[in-house]
């Protein structure tokens, strides 16, 4: 987001360094920091001492990278791992700045850093020319919506100021930013740790006519964040005084003035704007980049995540999108899986349903890929929980961008762009129906649940629902056993043992399960479910109280002694692979309705259990 200034301030310009490693980043930035006055004493006095200490050779010389590396890892390897921002000024401008690493394993906190930015300056080693790094922070520059990029190439002095070479790497460089959409590129040739071009002119390259990298970076156009119509995520509604209500946020988007129209989405419910309230008094109009509160002239549920827009045009709102990924995890993203996705402050479960290729952003190829690794950028479908108001990335990154999140371990895990809305979202609606899951369930005298049996392969868990379903219909209710081997040989037999093929298994009997308990039905689900992710994605399709999770605890040992299909023994040959338990991970329940110890009892009392707490302790009669 981009902030605005007024009343004579300078503009602001939110700014990253890139580029490969040992290209100088640190070395630049820190000079900028040292032209402009940015240093306060006692960190200038630092920087001398530790200059001074590092290179004894020259002692009166500046190390103006340990401005920037400040973590110790950073220093003792000469590299920028995280990214760091920096703040300086000059007379005409503001500046925010992030130094991004360079190794390719820091691709993530490099996507970090440009998710912020209007303009890139792109470092290039003037002895190396282009290397696989500068592509690659191109492409991302490209990904995520920079569009003013300048090139500088560094260390000019080692190759003698000739302008041969330096014109001879920005054509290349020109050419490469043309093939991603970049426009006129402005190439400088510099040396940071002397500051020339930097801040002044060199004398010993007499023959460069354009502008220093400072006059560049303060003339170049700011994002003013006004175009588009007007867009306001709702951040949290805030109580003014006793009697009246506004709902906070920044916005993100056009303007907004008392009187006009503005609608909730994706509710769509109208109202008109009666007073724009801040902490310096209320305003006639507020702009994108300001935080306010928004007074309207009646009452609406209106809560956090919610979108203001203007009435007359309001935003699209779409629950399945094409958008581009670029995964942060250390755990490879799996079609299928479900996450939280970010989207201005609405956060909704997610899921990728189809990854159509990645991408070697060094060579722009797209590539087949069932899976995205960390540092993969990838291209595909997502399908969401709800419905959101949205804008495509290129028109408003704080409505287009994203970031998805694990729901087990809340880390971010990735982020993207929205590319577009898929046409089939718009063609698909709910059909209302006369009959509900209550009035099923009644005319089977019963209340329908999911009995979610999970366990590793051999711990009985199909053995444990046979003898409950028996118990169940001896006592006259209706079930239906879903058992996972059983659906292998029909709707799921397309499906492998791989860890995607694992996920969508459990979505789809998952998916069945909860239709038979629409149905009014009583379901007994058996499959290993191994991963803790998708047995809470299960859960949350039923209302409370409907799922049961079954954990049926059988040790390893045990289950290998049984072996009653003799896969434990094909596994421990290798003749099976990803075999639960053996070479592919069992994530236990955590808090399971039901936890039966299976080890030394025998299946019959452990079935009595079961139904001892569906008729005793959930009265499903």
């Amino acid at each position: 987001m981009t902030a605005r200034f007024s009343g004579g301030m300078p503009s602001l310009l939110r700014f990253i360094t890139c580029g490969s490693v040992d290209d100088g980043k640190s070395t630049l930035l820190g000079r900028l920091l040292y032209d402009t006055g940015a240093l306060p004493d006692d960190q200038l006095e630092a920087l001398t001492r530790d200059s001074r200490h590092l290179h004894d050779d020259a002692p009166t010389a500046l190390d103006f990278s340990l401005l920037t590396d400040g973590l110790d890892a950073e220093r003792q390897q000469g590299i920028t791992i995280d990214v760091a921002y920096r703040y300086f000024q000059t007379a005409r401008r503001s500046f925010i700045v992030a130094d991004c690493p360079g190794h390719e394993q820091y691709t993530r906190n490099m996507a970090t850093g440009v998710s912020h930015a209007e303009a890139a300056v792109v470092l290039v080693d003037a002895r190396k020319g282009l290397l696989p790094q500068t592509r690659r922070h191109t492409y991302l520059c490209a990904l995520l919506g920079i569009r003013q990029i300048v090139l500088v190439v560094n260390k000019m002095d080692l190759v003698g100021h000739d302008e041969g070479v330096f014109m001879g790497i920005a054509q290349a460089y020109r050419e490469l930013a043309q093939s991603l959409g970049f426009g006129d590129i402005q190439a400088l040739p510099v040396v940071a740790p002397t500051g020339e071009n930097v801040s002044h002119r060199s004398e010993r390259m007499g023959w460069f006519r354009g502008p220093t990298l400072l006059d560049w970076l303060e003339t170049a156009p700011s994002s003013s964040g006004q175009a588009g119509e007007f867009r306001m995520p709702v951040q949290w509604v805030n109580r003014i005084d006793s009697s009246t209500r506004g709902y906070a946020g920044t916005l993100c988007g056009g303007s907004v003035a008392a009187g006009d129209d503005v609608v909730v989405q994706p509710a769509m419910k109208r109202a008109r704007v009666q007073r724009i309230v801040t902490a310096d008094g209320d305003l006639a109009r507020a702009w994108a980049g300001q935080a306010v509160t928004l007074v309207l002239d009646r009452e609406l549920d209106i809560s956090r995540g919610d979108v203001l827009a203007d009435a007359a045009k309001p935003a699209p709102v779409s629950d399945q999108f094409a958008a581009h990924i670029v995964w942060m995890g250390d755990e490879a993203l799996l079609p299928n899986r479900t996450y939280w996705l970010k989207v201005g402050t609405r956060t909704v479960n997610a899921r990728v349903t189809a990854i159509k290729h990645k991408v070697d952003v060094d060579t722009g190829a797209q590539l087949a890929a069932r899976r995205l690794e960390l540092n993969d950028v990838g291209y595909g479908n997502i399908d969401l929980d709800h419905p959101i108001a949205f804008e495509t990335y290129r028109d408003n990154r704080d409505l287009g961008g994203f970031i998805l999140i694990d729901r087990q371990t809340h880390a971010t895990v990735g982020c993207g762009m929205l590319d577009f809305a898929l046409r089939r979202a718009g063609n698909l609606h709910w059909q209302h129906l006369d009959l509900d899951k209550d009035a099923r369930s009644v005319t089977k005298g019963q209340r329908s649940r999911c009995l979610w049996f999970t366990g590793l392969s051999g711990a009985g868990k199909s053995t444990v629902a046979n003898l409950v379903e028996r118990r169940l219909h001896a006592l006259g209710y209706h079930t239906y056993v879903l058992d996972g081997d059983n659906l292998r040989h029909g709707l799921n037999k397309d499906l492998g043992f791989t860890d995607e093929a694992r996920v969508e298994n459990v979505r789809r009997v998952a998916e069945v399960a909860h239709l038979m308990v629409d149905a009014g039905l009583i379901v007994l689900v058996c499959v290993i479910s191994p991963f803790a992710s998708e047995r809470q994605f299960a859960r949350e399709l039923f209302d409370e109280d409907e799922f049961v999770e079954v954990f049926v605890d059988t040790p390893l040992d045990e289950c290998e002694r049984r072996d009653p299909k003799g896969l434990y023994r094909k596994a421990r040959a290798g003749d099976i692979r990803n075999f639960t338990g053996i070479d592919s991970p069992y994530e236990s329940p955590g808090h399971p309705e039901i936890h039966l110890l299976a080890g030394g009892r025998r299946a019959e009392q452990l079935a009595e259990d079961v139904v001892a707490y569906l008729i005793e302790g959930q009265g499903i009669g």
